[in-house]
């Protein structure tokens, strides 16, 4: 599924992480997921599969793409307008998502023929946060290397939009490839859990990741204060390594260069007028 669009980006704004990266990443990801996602269905159920795959690419463009090109599109000419306006579409877009959810598990727990029981909820549960903690820890493994190139605030972009499921996009795709399936509902209920956990366990690991980001931004200006002190004590002690006759010597010419170098900014031509 594809990376959501929001909440990666708020909660690594939360940390104080690369917030850059990961809009550019969520929005590029909602775009390839568009294409990988069915692709990735036709690798898994095989060459054999009846899913009419020439429908759902189109029915994906006319429900996906073409709705975002047509926002860029109108944004262009009315981008003036909504700076100055500043409409709620926050709150608007915020609506809709929970509509979608409400719908979603309005189908999901209102087919008769579902049977989910309670300990089957609580596995699933359990199966995604876990699932998402080890993808959590992989990424953060993998972007903590010493010859990966991340710094802590692109770790922190990583490990957000790596691992987040967008429910905009996913419920959508999984209603296209899976129209007619009578199991539609049972395949939803996955992703209806995962959008919430991935947002509750963020905001939990919030304080733990920032915590772990400056601690890692200030190494590198200690160390670079304790190179300066390194370099500070050897000048002193190669200057009382000097003979004293040669110190006075050694004063006395840095004094003259002093001097002469204030002469030549005093005597300097500013310029005619």
């Amino acid at each position: 599924m594809p990376p959501p669009v929001s909440s990666a980006v708020i909660l690594t704004k939360a940390v104080g992480g690369n917030e850059a990266a990961a809009i550019f990443n969520s929005a590029f990801g909602s775009f390839l997921g568009i294409v990988v996602t069915p692709l990735l269905l036709l690798l898994f159920l095989g060459s054999s599969s009846s899913v009419p795959f020439t429908s759902i690419f189109s029915q994906l463009f006319m429900t996906v793409v073409v709705p975002l090109i047509i926002g860029q599109i109108v944004r262009r000419y009315i981008k003036d307008w909504l700076e100055r306006k500043q409409p709620p579409f926050g709150a608007v877009s915020s609506s809709v998502l929970l509509m979608i959810i409400y719908t979603t598990f309005c189908d999901t727990f209102s087919n008769p023929s579902i049977d989910l029981d309670k300990f089957s909820l609580l596995l699933v549960l359990f199966i995604i946060c876990s699932i998402q903690l080890s993808f959590m820890l992989l990424t953060f493994v993998y972007s903590t290397r010493n010859n990966s190139g991340f710094t802590p605030a692109d770790t922190v972009a990583v490990m957000f939009c790596s691992t987040h499921k967008s429910l905009t996009l996913g419920i959508p795709m999984l209603k296209i490839v899976f129209a007619g399936h009578e199991y539609l509902s049972l395949i939803s209920v996955p992703l209806l859990i995962y959008h919430p956990v991935q947002i509750l366990l963020g905001s939990v690991l919030v304080p733990t990741i920032k915590s772990w980001m400056v601690s890692r931004q200030k190494k590198p200006l200690q160390t670079r204060r304790s190179l300066a002190n390194v370099e500070s004590s050897r000048s002193l002690e190669n200057y009382l390594a000097i003979p004293s006759g040669h110190k006075k010597k050694v004063s006395i010419v840095r004094v003259s260069t002093s001097v002469s170098s204030a002469l030549l900014i005093i005597l300097r031509p500013t310029g005619t007028i």
